[in-house]
């Protein structure tokens, strides 16, 4: 089962390759006030795949956070009440009586 998956990220990855050749032309990439920025097509690809994951990464983190926040705070007030009393009864005792 590993080597099957090595064939196919080896697969991928040639796959990848070729379409990275096939898209080495120039682009302009159009900016404000009339700058432009000139650059393989495949980088502007690359560029703004980072910048989705780093935006997707921060929005995860926030909830992340968040959770661990109010996590501590409920294993905080788990600590802090009272203890439970020790006696339990055991419910099969009422179906004997």
């Amino acid at each position: 089962m590993r080597y099957l998956l090595r064939i196919v990220e080896l697969a991928l990855l040639l796959l990848l390759v070729a379409v990275t050749v096939q898209n080495s032309h120039s682009v302009e990439f159009k900016l404000f006030f009339g700058q432009s920025w000139s650059a393989p097509f495949i980088v502007f690809l690359l560029l703004f795949f980072v910048v989705g994951a780093a935006v997707g990464l921060l929005a995860t983190f926030s909830f992340y956070l968040k959770t661990r926040r109010e996590l501590s705070q409920l294993k905080k007030e788990l600590r802090n009440r009272p203890p439970a009393s020790k006696v339990v009864s055991d419910p099969s005792d009422a179906i004997a009586d």
